[in-house]
């Protein structure tokens, strides 16, 4: 991770986080085993939506006792949260791979979202499992929950290029982050166009322009 991503991290994170225990590190094994479930969650959602997720089903999938796969994640919920993160920190690495190529900050973010919109677009049941978890997820799922927000914020900041985030520049970003989920929610229920959604994604990375003290008096 790049030390502009690093230091957008730790500014996204909330105090509240410093003061609870650290949580060790998982093996090389655990994360491999880790990796496998995330992999047959994400298969089977792909197939069938959040319904087709199943906790037996993506241990046999995942070769995994269906206990250890609860000791990773408690419920269907956790799993497909921890999902939707994976597939954030994957759109990632291809995004840095092929950054965008717009002249402003909010070009470049609005960008940014269309693609990793795009990519959620081919997999329509995998992206629809996702946000109903989000949607559904409680305060049990909270450092899950965490874990999304803070991956979507770091792609945000790095289509801005920014290294040192002023408040009110992660202020937009929080905005931005809301919208972008709720065209997510409101494209997968059928209430808006993709036209759409691209017209109030571009609206509100404005927001950037308003925020950048370089443009203030």
């Amino acid at each position: 991770m790049p030390a502009e991503a690093k230091t957008a991290a730790k500014a996204a994170q909330p105090a509240v986080r410093a003061a609870q225990p650290a949580t060790p590190p998982l093996t090389e094994r655990q994360e491999a085993r880790r990796r496998r479930i995330l992999h047959a969650s994400a298969q089977l959602a792909s197939r069938g939506g959040f319904d087709a997720v199943q906790m037996r089903e993506v241990a046999e999938s995942s070769q995994v006792a269906l206990g250890t796969l609860y000791r990773y994640f408690p419920s269907k919920v956790h799993l497909l949260v921890a999902t939707m993160q994976d597939q954030l920190a994957h759109m990632h690495g291809t995004l840095r791979k092929k950054p965008p190529a717009g002249d402003t900050a909010a070009e470049r973010v609005a960008e940014t979202l269309m693609r990793a919109f795009r990519a959620l677009q081919r997999e329509p049941h995998l992206a629809d499992a996702m946000v109903r978890a989000l949607t559904f997820a409680d305060r049990s799922v909270s450092p899950e929950v965490d874990q999304v927000s803070r991956q979507t914020t770091v792609i945000i900041l790095d289509a801005m290029g920014l290294d040192d985030p002023t408040p009110a520049q992660l202020s937009a970003v929080r905005v931005i982050e809301h919208t972008w989920h709720s065209a997510l929610i409101t494209w997968l229920s059928g209430r808006a166009s993709i036209a759409q959604v691209k017209i109030d994604i571009e609206m509100v990375c404005r927001l950037i322009d308003l925020t950048d003290p370089d443009t203030q008096s």
